[in-house]
């Protein structure tokens, strides 16, 4: 089994603090040794105004989520934070988050003192992957290769436990790997040809601009009132409703995102695909959501060797915007297990 039971009883009663930051709000919560979410709740981060008023909400996110249910910091095993990279994960370090601006900050140290909890530090897509690992879609693998679809493409990759984050705190970054090697589209990292370039809602607009500067047809446009602009969601909503360029663009999309997990499969070999994140074209319940998800897999069916075509399943994430709190709270919970934290 991937997630052993307890060892005693002591662990069962192990209550775990998840703090998810992002650049627009933090997200906290209160997990139970088991992954269940006892409560949860959001502060907005105000990054704008440093680094140390962030350690302050997110003192004021654990704060809310504890009252909810009559605990205190006592009472909390552990805590684990996830933010935006890069970072140093070792030494706790923010390095140059592009949602925050918090350079060269020591944010787990900073948290850690005002918490007075042991506290541990992942990256925001590695925490959503060992949410779904621990206690979401995943928790039945010995292994996940995670896709977060949004403004960018991020990722994580759990192997038996274990969080791919690297010698350098760069792992996982399967956003980043190249997909095409000539005249590749350009990605805002500075790169050309990257997945992110094809499989992100920064893509998908970008190409229904390009399609629009052709003078393509698609209802799209209808929906368009002088200085707002389009957005995913609307495209999504057209190609719902049988909007034939829509439609081309998510799928196409969808083509390049199977491409790319087909090479990550290769390496990684793992127990299942789960795609998650902002921009999953409402999952199975819409047939956009459902032919968005059909198309990666018939394409990933044919690119990848026939035995990992045969066995690894790709599916949609389950925890959606809770994930990341969980996730980090089950890297407290791990770390906690393998005796990496004094508690």
């Amino acid at each position: 089994m991937i997630n052993p039971q307890p060892q005693n009883r002591e662990d069962a009663d192990n209550l775990y603090l998840g703090i998810d930051v992002g650049g627009t709000n933090i997200k906290a919560g209160i997990v139970s040794e088991a992954g269940e979410v006892l409560a949860n709740g959001s502060v907005p981060t105000q990054a704008d105004r440093g680094p140390d008023h962030g350690i302050e909400q997110m003192a004021v996110a654990a704060q809310e989520v504890l009252q909810q249910t009559g605990h205190t910091l006592n009472d909390i095993t552990a805590v684990g934070l996830a933010t935006p990279g890069t970072m140093d994960i070792p030494a706790g370090m923010l390095l140059n988050p592009a949602n925050l601006r918090w350079t060269n900050y020591p944010v787990r140290q900073n948290l850690e003192n005002i918490l007075q909890r042991p506290t541990v530090l992942q990256n925001d897509a590695n925490a959503a992957a060992y949410g779904e690992y621990w206690a979401g879609s995943a928790s039945h693998a010995n292994s996940l290769v995670f896709y977060t679809l949004g403004t960018g493409l991020g990722g994580g990759i759990i192997v038996d436990d274990t969080i791919v984050q690297g010698d350098h705190s760069h792992g996982s970054e399967i956003g980043h790997m190249v997909l095409e090697m000539h005249n590749g589209r350009y990605c805002n990292t500075g790169q050309y040809g990257t997945a992110e370039a094809y499989c992100s809602a920064t893509a998908l607009l970008q190409q229904y601009e390009r399609a629009i500067a052709d003078n393509r047809p698609t209802s799209v446009t209808a929906r368009i009132s002088e200085g707002t602009p389009v957005t995913p969601l609307m495209i999504a909503e057209e190609a719902e409703k049988g909007d034939e360029l829509a439609t081309e663009l998510i799928l196409e999309m969808a083509r390049c995102l199977g491409t790319a997990v087909t090479s990550v499969c290769h390496v990684i070999d793992p127990g299942i695909v789960l795609l998650g994140g902002a921009m999953t074209f409402g999952r199975m319940e819409t047939e956009i959501g459902k032919r968005f998800i059909e198309t990666v897999r018939s394409e990933f069916q044919k690119r990848a060797f026939p035995v990992l075509a045969e066995k690894i399943t790709i599916d949609y994430a389950s925890l959606g915007g809770s994930a990341g709190f969980i996730g980090a709270a089950g890297c407290a919970r791990r770390a906690v297990r393998h005796g990496l934290l004094k508690t």
